[in-house]
């Protein structure tokens, strides 16, 4: 089972930025890894993913162009940076791995809590 933790939460204002991270356990050089959301009272919502190579990368429609997920294998990491936030963007932000490589995540962290005030 892969260990992910997610760090970098935490209270803004609308309009700035925040940069989330993302380490993963084990052979993460060869892990798909993806971010979602979710706010109170709604479905989860995806956010943003990058393969293992970083060459296919797709984000979710109402973050596309204010957000960005980049990685770094050496360090095990994923981000996700964040700009012009809105206050619909509010959720608890969750980080996933994907292990086999087939866009399925099988390990989730616990997420961490964005809030945007406006």
């Amino acid at each position: 089972q892969v260990h992910v933790v997610e760090s970098g939460g935490g209270r803004v204002e609308a309009g700035d930025s925040l940069l989330l991270s993302c380490t993963a356990s084990g052979n993460f050089r060869i892990y798909n890894m993806g971010w979602f959301r979710q706010a109170p009272g709604k479905e989860r919502e995806f956010v943003a993913s990058i393969s293992w190579s970083s060459i296919t990368i797709d984000y979710g429609p109402s973050v596309e162009g204010r957000f960005t997920i980049s990685r770094d294998n050496a360090k095990k990491t994923v981000f996700l940076h964040m700009t012009n936030l809105k206050s619909e963007d509010t959720a608890v932000y969750y980080c996933a791995a994907d292990p086999d490589s087939d866009w399925t995540y099988d390990d989730w962290g616990q997420g961490t809590q964005v809030t945007v005030s406006s």
